[in-house]
């Protein structure tokens, strides 16, 4: 295939020779039309170059030409076959950092061999390709069934910021799951009980990529908030708790089950958490302002949520409003699970029935202290 440029109309004249007399037949073959609003710009270490079609375009190609502005002639460097509503775009990836390139495009008609260039040609220089800084303090806090990431917002302060970027670590490779321009990001959807890997870069506004962060690990795990339980001596059909694997399954349950994880007891000064056969209960409780720091908590947010692997203890504990408590279980196939309660309220109900409205979160991945969150570490 050969190209060149043709700006103007071209007449073809025919002479044809019919039977007894000479005839002349002018035969006009319009150029297709030229490409309209041409623009380029760079972004990410190549050159965008778009444009829209002409009036009267019917569906013919288009070709890019491109040279360095030091260089006398142009080069074809690409055809494009597609545009999508009218609008084209070809991305120039064989660019060099300081240095500027200048392009035109044309419409070809491959029936004609016609083809009509843009009336004018753009320039772009490209920089030095100098990354951003590397997001630094990335932690996670395990949520119901979704992972909260969250890091240190100091690139953001660098004139040039544009956002952030969030990956998963895959087998496979990693995947690309969004773009923020805040400090936080929520997979909504991770699954409860399985573990997975995140990193973070920042990107500045010519689409220059930072190396990746520290990789974090969250294992969501089921919570709740709200729950409400009596005194054992008040409504003992409502004073047992069992975790449960979901939060929409009902985890309060008569106070003499056997498959109850705790029980509310209550004497004239105290209010007991009681565990249940085969649970312990940690016999150090540890002041919180809330069960987790997960997405909107105040910066004066404090949480307990890696649970101790031993010292577990089967006897009662006071409970304290504002404390958070950890427990070991036993799950339904025999393997350890680690679970948390946080009393918000205690006190008595319309008909002066003791009660503990608390939250609680429990991780059903066998054997994993992390109720969230998790702080990152090094690739």
């Amino acid at each position: 295939m050969r190209y060149g440029i043709r700006r103007l109309m071209v007449v073809v004249v025919a002479t044809l020779a019919l039977a007894g007399c000479d005839s002349e037949l002018l035969v006009v073959v319009d150029e297709p039309a030229a490409p309209r609003d041409l623009d380029a710009y760079y972004y990410g270490e190549a050159v965008d170059i778009h444009w829209s079609t002409g009036a009267g375009w019917n569906g013919e190609t288009f070709l890019v030409y491109g040279k360095r502005a030091s260089d006398s002639e142009y080069f074809f460097i690409a055809e494009v076959t597609s545009c999508i509503d009218g609008y084209c775009v070809y991305r120039d990836l064989n660019v060099l950092p300081r240095v500027t390139y200048e392009y035109y495009v044309s419409a070809y008609d491959e029936e004609t061999g016609l083809e009509t260039a843009s009336a004018y040609s753009v320039e772009v220089y490209v920089p030095d390709p100098i990354p951003p800084a590397v997001p630094e303090g990335v932690t996670s806090v395990a949520l119901d069934n979704s992972a909260y990431i969250h890091w240190d917002n100091s690139a953001a302060r660098e004139p040039d910021f544009a956002a952030y970027r969030v990956y998963l670590v895959d087998t496979d490779g990693d995947l690309f799951l969004g773009e923020t321009d805040s400090p936080g990001f929520i997979d909504l959807v991770a699954e409860n009980g399985l573990s997975y890997i995140y990193y973070v870069t920042s990107v500045d506004d010519q689409g220059h990529e930072s190396d990746p962060s520290e990789v974090v690990t969250c294992t969501p795990r089921p919570d709740y908030t709200g729950e409400v339980i009596y005194a054992h001596r008040d409504l003992p059909e409502k004073s047992g708790f069992r975790f449960q694997d979901a939060d929409d399954l009902e985890a309060i349950m008569h106070g003499d089950r056997r498959d109850r994880h705790l029980r509310i007891e209550s004497g004239q000064d105290a209010v007991w958490v009681v565990p249940g056969s085969g649970v312990r209960v940690y016999p150090e409780a540890r002041w919180t302002t809330s069960l987790k720091c997960g997405p909107a908590a105040d910066a004066d947010c404090e949480s307990w949520e890696e649970a101790p692997r031993t010292g577990y203890s089967s006897s009662r504990a006071t409970l304290l409003a504002g404390y958070t408590y950890m427990f070991r279980v036993s799950g339904d196939d025999g393997e350890v699970r680690f679970g948390s309660i946080r009393p918000s309220i205690m006190g008595f109900d319309q008909d002066g029935r003791e009660l503990v409205v608390f939250d609680w979160a429990y991780q059903t991945q066998a054997g994993n202290p992390s109720l969230s969150p998790v702080r990152g570490t090094g690739r």
